[in-house]
């Protein structure tokens, strides 16, 4: 059984890897079932422009929608419904202490109606990026209601030591999302995406929140450096901030015509184009723990740029497969000016392909059950 975001939400980073993960055990004979859903988060709370999917639901994977997160009744009828599985594992996902009391309550409940599995949480983190009161009280309520936590980098694995986890952990790789299919020709994802093909393109990709640093992206693009290169920066995903003041940034930095705005949000169906005609992938965030756009980045053999925070340097070979700078936009600068007048994407893009040979779902399905 998984326990986390799924049909018929949006086919966001955590919902499509708990789908892909359910496909992963099905392949290797295994039954799988997924509990979601019916109210992630309040319309107060939600940034976005809807929660829902306009896909049918996946035909090959049975989905129990039964939670909402801020109504104790459904995790009491979620608890039930765990236990009447009768399963032999059950996978939570985690992600933020918001989630804690729905998640830790159906773990403990379910227990007292007969569950007898193994119950592991992957955490994305441990404590959230934009942090509110009771965040490490809540954190402790889920964290000990389960077994065993697995988590994806050494960023997240510290955290459980600040909210005092002391039971089963490990740590294993991300795997890719190898589930937007293959690459395209750069020519073919240029036309399908409408842009200019004498162009190279910087890709900032995924929702836009206050910590992945698009602003901090946007200053460094502004180096008067870059101006004279044919390259622009296509930012690819839905405004989970104030769109005014990266606009701002745009117009001050005299950016209105280097600048791709993809704002909408993006199916899973088009995010093979926005990689493939990428030329090198950014992530400047000003604090993160992993981000599951490095292994979009790695599944389209496309070369990264990431700062050192968190765990999203773990995964870059310096000066092979990416760069990691500093949290400061002359560093950043200075990558991108490196990257696009010494053309590394043919030797950066090689090394890529090399290194995600070790990002395997069948290896993290199999340590994830152990």
């Amino acid at each position: 059984m998984l326990v986390g975001p799924s049909w018929p939400l949006r086919a966001g980073g955590m919902s499509t890897f708990n789908e892909r993960l359910a496909r992963e055990y099905q392949a290797q004979g295994h039954e799988v079932s997924i509990i979601t859903f019916s109210l992630q988060y309040p319309a107060l709370l939600f940034p976005g422009k809807t929660q829902l999917s306009e896909d049918a639901k996946p035909a090959d994977l049975e989905i129990a929608v039964l939670i909402n997160s801020v109504n104790p009744f459904s995790w009491l009828k979620a608890a039930k419904f765990l236990a009447r599985q009768k399963a032999d594992l059950v996978v939570y996902r985690y992600w933020m202490p918001f989630m804690a009391p729905s998640l830790g309550s159906i773990a403990r409940w379910s227990r007292w109606f007969g569950n007898k599995a193994k119950q592991v949480a992957i955490a994305d983190n441990v404590l959230p990026h934009e942090k509110f009161p009771l965040s490490t009280f809540l954190a402790r309520y889920f964290l000990h209601s389960i077994d065993k936590v697995v988590t994806m980098s050494q960023a997240v694995t510290a955290e459980l030591k600040t909210v005092g986890y002391t039971k089963t952990s490990l740590q294993l790789q991300h795997p890719l999302y190898d589930n937007f299919g293959t690459k395209v020709s750069r020519a073919d994802a240029l036309v399908e995406l409408k842009l200019d093909p004498t162009y190279a393109y910087f890709l900032f990709f995924g929702f836009i929140r206050q910590y992945k640093g698009l602003d901090l992206l946007l200053q460094a693009f502004g180096d008067e450096r870059l101006k004279k290169h044919k390259v622009k920066l296509l930012v690819a995903g839905e405004f989970y901030d104030d769109p005014n003041r990266y606009y701002r940034l745009i117009r001050e930095y005299n950016l209105v015509n280097r600048v791709v705005m993809h704002t909408d949000f993006i199916p899973n169906e088009a995010v093979k184009y926005y990689f493939s005609a990428a030329s090198l992938v950014t992530q400047t965030y000003h604090h993160a723990t992993q981000s599951g756009v490095t292994q979009i980045g790695f599944q389209f053999d496309v070369p990264m740029l990431v700062t050192n925070v968190g765990g999203l340097s773990e995964l870059i070979s310096e000066g092979k497969s990416g760069y990691v700078t500093a949290t400061n936009q002359l560093s950043i600068a200075d990558a991108m000016l490196d990257f696009i007048e010494n053309d590394r994407f043919e030797a950066f893009s090689k090394e890529v392909a090399v290194l995600k040979l070790q990002f395997s779902w069948s290896t993290f399905a199999k340590h994830l059950a152990d």
